[in-house]
C-alpha cells in the first residue's frame, strides 16, 4: 500500500498542481479547503439526485483549476455552464418562498458553506483570475441547494 503521508507540508507549506509550493494559508488553499468541506457536506444528501453528484464531480474538477498555477492551462474541462442551466431549470420549476426561511437541516448547512466557498473563490479570483463560470456556478448553486432545503 501506498503512504498517504509525504511529510512535505510539515513546515506549512503545501502544492499546487504542478508542485508550485505556496503556503497553507494561501488564498486557493483556503478556497479549496472551503470547497472540499462543501463537497463534502453535499455527499451527505446526493445520493440520489443525480444533479448534485455531477456537481460534485464538477467541485473536483474546480479545486483543481484553482490550485492552477498562474500562466499554467489546466487540461481537465469546465462543465460549469452546463451544471449552471441544468441549477437554473431545477430552480424555476420548484416553487419556493422568496422571503427568509429558519435554516433547518444538513443542505441549508451545505447553502452557508456553499456562501463562505463563492466569497473565498472571490479573493483568490481578484489575484488569480478565474474562469467566471466558476463563479456564476456557485453563487446559482447557493440558490439550488435553498430551493432543495424548501420543506
Amino acid at each position: 500500500m501506498k503512504q498517504i503521508y509525504t511529510k512535505t507540508g510539515d513546515e506549512g507549506m503545501t502544492s499546487l498542481r504542478d508542485g508550485v509550493r505556496v503556503s497553507k494559508d494561501d488564498p486557493r488553499i483556503e478556497a479549496n479547503g472551503e470547497i472540499d468541506m462543501l463537497n463534502s457536506l453535499i455527499g451527505l444528501f446526493a445520493e440520489k439526485n443525480p444533479l448534485l453528484t455531477d456537481i460534485q464531480r464538477e467541485l473536483m474538477v474546480v479545486m483543481s483549476h484553482v490550485a492552477t498555477p498562474d500562466g499554467r492551462e489546466n487540461p481537465r474541462p469546465l462543465h460549469c455552464d452546463e451544471l449552471t442551466a441544468r441549477m437554473e431549470q431545477a430552480i424555476d420549476a420548484a416553487s419556493v418562498s422568496t422571503g427568509f426561511v429558519l435554516p433547518r437541516g444538513i443542505v441549508h448547512v451545505a447553502r452557508a458553506q456553499c456562501r463562505t466557498a463563492e466569497r473565498r473563490l472571490w479573493t483568490v479570483h481578484r489575484q488569480h483570475p478565474l474562469n467566471e463560470s466558476i463563479l456564476r456556478m456557485m453563487n446559482r448553486l447557493s440558490d439550488y441547494l435553498f430551493v432543495l432545503a424548501k420543506p
